[in-house]
């Protein structure tokens, strides 16, 4: 077996875990009850789909101009996701769509409130 049949399978398990991962977020998005539950179901999975997606293309690819192409788009994702489901959860809290006895802990109430074991 060659290297470049080793990248290949590499590359061919990274765009098949990273395209499940994807779906799992797409459904998950579809199927779950409430806004927290999608936020989450909409950052995490699809971010390391994402990422793992971004993997095996780069395998692939032999320009240095493509790698950095390819770090830039992973780098952003990474940024971006966790402040807009930050931001998506908030709106979502104050505009009362949230199941706030579900929570945990309500730290954005007047005063934290602890929901179980308190």
């Amino acid at each position: 077996m060659t290297v470049g049949d080793v990248a290949d399978v590499l590359s061919a398990v990274c765009l098949i875990a990273g395209a499940l991962l994807s779906l799992v977020a797409g459904i998950g998005l579809v199927r779950f009850p409430d806004v927290l539950s999608r936020m989450h179901a909409a950052t995490k999975p699809q971010v390391l789909g994402l990422l793992l997606i971004l993997i095996g293309v780069g395998l692939r690819l032999s320009t240095s101009g493509d790698w950095t192409t390819l770090l830039l788009v992973g780098v952003f994702q990474l940024a971006t996701a966790p402040i807009a489901a930050h931001l998506v959860g908030r709106a979502a809290y104050r505009a009362r769509r949230c199941e706030t006895e579900e929570l945990v802990v309500d730290e954005l109430a007047e005063r934290p409130v602890h929901h179980h074991g308190e």
